[in-house]
Order: C-alpha cells, then structure tokens, then sequence
C-alpha cells in the first residue's frame, strides 16, 4: 500500500506546485486553497509512504513524479517551451523513478 500512497502524493506535489505558481505569492483565493489542501494531503502521503519505504527513495520517488509532472503541465499549457533536450531529461527523470521502484 507505501507504493500508490506514493504515487498519489507525487501527484499532488505537482497540484500544490501548480496552483502555488498560479497563486500569485497565495494572493489569489482559490489557487491558494488548492495549495493549502494539496500540500497537506501530499506530505501526509509522503509521511506515511515513509513508514514502509526508504527515506531516500521515496523522497526522491516523490519529487520526480512531481516535478515531472509539473514540467509536462507546464508544457502541456504552454508555459513552459517543449524541446528535445527539455524531453529527454524528463524521460531521464523518469527512468531514475521507475529504477528506484524496482530496485527497492
């Protein structure tokens, strides 16, 4: 159960990332409430992964499903420019998270 925990909350990390961007230093209302409740609920998840999962490995799981996750949004909206050089770092990035999950 560490591992969807897991990956739930690196999908909220990317939420929270998000909506702090969008938030404008937390002075617009509802992107700062999405922060406030995905970054709780992110940690919590992060906490709890911890109880059965390396410190190392699920702290560096968490942060690549976010931050990956918030460079594809980011590109996916548009702003953040696409490249082929940007690319193969996120499949790098992602390659690290699947390495760590299956080496664990």
């Amino acid at each position: 159960m560490y591992w969807p925990i897991l990956i739930v909350s690196g999908v909220l990390e990317a939420v929270w990332a998000t909506a702090l961007g969008r938030s404008e230093g937390l002075s617009r209302l509802g992107p700062t409430v999405v922060f406030l409740v995905a970054v709780v609920l992110s940690m919590v998840g992060l906490g709890y992964a911890m109880r059965g999962l390396p410190t190392g490995t699920a702290y560096a799981v968490w942060t690549g499903i976010g931050a990956s996750l918030t460079v594809v949004y980011g590109m996916a909206t548009g702003a953040e420019p696409v490249s082929v050089a940007k690319t193969l770092c996120l499949v790098a990035i992602i390659a690290g998270v699947i390495g760590l999950k299956v080496l664990h």
